[in-house]
């Protein structure tokens, strides 16, 4: 029915249509049934977002002008349709109807002097603020964490319920200004140590836990591999292989090695856990490592892909311990070509877990303890990264200067520092070798195989970077020449990249840079992967931890090894565009959720900072103010409320005036700053400029 509805709508010029209109073209003898059945249709496809209701009974189609998307409130009672970072539309407060942060809307695009925004036209799925339950004289209520402008009313819940504890709450139906609603699931009570992350996980949908299931099927795993399961697989316990990781990395799913061959050559091993042995394929531990799509790294709490009993036990290539892999061999010469690969089943047992700290001191020509027999190994292996990364830089490897900081936590969870992540000469390393294996495995999978999954990175949009030159042009910066927008090859972007390299504003102008690409996504279909400037990329070296390499390790074991696991090559590939959306979405929301609890972490640890002056530099500036990174590396907003004059920002954004005209900041100035307000319940931090007397 609904696509006969729709058919009809799509064949009427966008014309309003009411219901009678519309059940003549779909049936010529109709009755009251008919109509009543059409109109539950129409409203459906309301609620859907694909027609729009209107005045006197009539309907039309939502075409390009509205759209639908989450709604987010700011502080000021403004909003934003959130559609993508860059591309997100403003909604003043006086468009919202009663829409609420978090709000799945059907909105309207239209064109005012300041540019495209939107207006909500009907919200078609409330999101409820998680809330704290209360019971008062025998009555259970919940009180919402953040403040929410319709009433919440609780429905009797089948879950027993507990005074303080924290839920997420599902609307069941609306009357006017009030929402009935039940408990959809407990997240933690108010008091426990983790409860604000958790809290934060439930906001963004990130699962936690795992099924009775799940938790039935782990608790038969083997602790350890047998001599019996050498069989069928190439036997590399005598081989001198070890890991590289985080000083507290448990979950570990790479070892490498490396040999020098009589040719000159490089043979590079890449060994990676085995965990489709373990995690058969639809098991519930399969379903469960589907729906999470990956681990979630945040500041004081992982929730893993997998069981601990898996990541950190049978699957995690610990030291001195038989292990299952799928290790893909590589002959690289001295130009960074990999010659000849092969992939194949195998036992390894890691001679030793290194941590980047140590193997960084190893390859400045420190002496560290325990080190001493991998000491050359290591330095071949640096001199291998070294040819590997000149490689990706001469076929268009786009290098963005990072910006990623580290949060240095206590055993509550709380921020004890701040600081900005470096990457050493064995990160570097690490990186080089897996980028290696996974072009090298999804060659080899494709050699044989019609079918593969694909880490995939879209050439930029011309628009965006003529947006980005216009910004560079006005900090003073130029290229040589005229630059190619039909041109989006990645040598062009290095040239701008070697513009900007060295200046003051490389940072600023880096960040941008990197938010004019397009992001990298999960695919079935090939298109290379524009920031390595790769042919060819996937993801398999991380199967504990993402659901993208477990996939493909299952594709490699029916499609090369030719093992039965249940499943056939064809099977998986009809399924493989939905899951490819599936965990580019898990990948972005769990980016998210890391970014939101960070962001939480930094205004908790400033709410002991308030008052206290800092050095900073403008890093953006909008037309309510400017945001500021301090050198603490600390982000937060100045508000031209707040500075207590009259300031306004230029048309392109990247000067900010006095009353008189007078250029009083630009992007990318060095100023000192005042934190005058921090929330850890909006995550949220206000800044104040020092020294303002000279605009006033």
């Amino acid at each position: 029915m609904k696509e006969k509805v729709l058919s009809v709508f799509n064949h009427s010029n966008n014309k309003k249509l009411d219901p009678i209109d519309i059940i003549k073209h779909i049936k010529k003898d109709y009755t009251s049934e008919d109509i009543k059945s059409l109109l539950e249709v129409l409203y459906e496809l309301v609620n859907e977002g694909q027609l729009i209701s209107c005045k006197k009974n009539t309907f039309k189609l939502a075409t390009d002008e509205y759209f639908k998307a989450k709604v987010e409130v700011v502080a000021s009672g403004n909003a934003w349709a959130l559609i993508d970072k860059e591309d997100d539309l403003f909604i003043d407060k006086r468009n919202l109807q009663d829409a609420q942060n978090g709000d799945t809307c059907l909105l309207e695009k239209f064109v005012t002097r300041d540019g495209l925004e939107a207006r909500v036209k009907r919200v078609l799925e409330r999101s409820l603020p998680l809330a704290e339950v209360c019971i008062e004289n025998n009555v259970t209520y919940v009180k919402p964490l953040k403040p929410y402008k319709l009433n919440i009313i609780l429905e009797e819940s089948d879950i027993p319920l507990v005074e303080g504890e924290i839920v997420s709450l599902r609307s069941t139906r609306q009357d006017k200004d009030d929402i009935y609603a039940k408990v959809d699931k407990k997240i933690g009570h108010k008091n426990s140590p983790d409860i604000d992350t958790l809290e934060i996980m439930a906001e963004m949908e990130v699962p936690t836990g795992f099924s009775k299931e799940t938790e039935e099927e782990v608790k038969h795993l083997p602790t350890e591999v047998t001599k019996e399961e050498f069989k069928g697989r190439v036997d590399l316990t005598n081989e001198e292989i070890f890991t590289i990781d985080g000083i507290d990395t448990k979950d570990i799913d790479d070892a490498i090695s490396l040999k020098m061959l009589d040719n000159g050559n490089y043979e590079l091993t890449v060994s990676i856990a085995d965990v489709t042995s373990y995690v058969k394929w639809n098991s519930a531990t399969f379903k469960d490592a589907y729906n999470k799509g990956n681990s979630t790294y945040m500041a004081d709490k992982v929730e893993p892909m997998l069981p601990i009993e898996l990541s950190n036990g049978i699957c995690s290539l610990n030291e001195g311990v038989y292990r299952k892999a799928v290790s893909c061999k590589m002959e690289i010469n001295e130009y960074g070509n990999i010659l000849n690969k092969s992939i194949f089943p195998s036992v390894i047992k890691s001679r030793k877990k290194m941590n980047y700290d140590d193997v960084n001191k190893v390859l400045k020509g420190e002496h560290v303890e325990g080190y001493e027999e991998f000491r050359e190994t290591l330095l071949k292996m640096n001199e291998l990264s070294k040819i590997l990364k000149q490689n990706k830089r001469e076929r268009g490897e786009i290098e963005f200067a990072s910006d990623e900081i580290k949060l240095i936590v206590d055993e509550n969870g709380k921020v004890k520092e701040i600081k900005k992540y470096e990457e050493g000469e064995g990160q570097t390393l690490i990186e080089q070798f897996m980028i290696a294996s996974n072009e090298s495995s999804i060659d080899l999978l494709t050699e044989v195989s019609d079918y593969g999954i694909y880490r995939v990175h879209a050439t930029p949009t011309p628009k965006k970077i003529e947006e980005f030159l216009k910004l560079m042009s006005a900090l003073g910066y130029t290229l040589k020449g005229k630059f190619d927008y039909s041109d989006m090859s990645n040598k062009n972007i290095q040239k701008i990249i070697s513009t900007i390299k060295g200046t003051k504003d490389e940072e600023i102008l880096s960040k941008k840079l990197l938010r004019s690409m397009q992001k990298a996504v999960y695919s079935p279909e090939n298109i290379g992967h524009y920031g390595l400037g790769s042919k060819k990329y996937t993801h398999e070296t991380s199967p504990i931890r993402r659901f993208s390499d477990l996939l493909l390790h299952y594709m490699i074991k029916v499609a090369i090894f030719k093992e039965n696991i249940g499943v056939s090559l064809d099977e998986i590939a009809r399924g493989l565009s939905e899951a490819c959306e599936h965990i580019s979405m898990t990948e972005r929301r769990s980016d998210e959720c890391e970014y939101e609890v960070e962001d939480m972490k930094i205004a908790e640890y400033m709410e002991d900072h308030i008052g206290d002056i800092y050095d900073a530099k403008i890093d953006t500036i909008n037309k309510n103010g400017f945001f500021v990174v301090t050198s603490n590396y600390v982000e937060g907003f100045v508000n031209y409320e707040d500075l207590k004059g009259y300031f306004n920002s230029s048309e392109d954004f990247t000067l900010v005036y006095a009353r008189k005209g007078q250029v009083a900041f630009n992007l990318g100035q060095k100023i000192k700053v005042k934190c005058i307000n921090a929330s850890k319940e909006l995550r949220h931090v206000d800044f104040t400029v020092v020294g303002l007397e000279r605009w006033k």
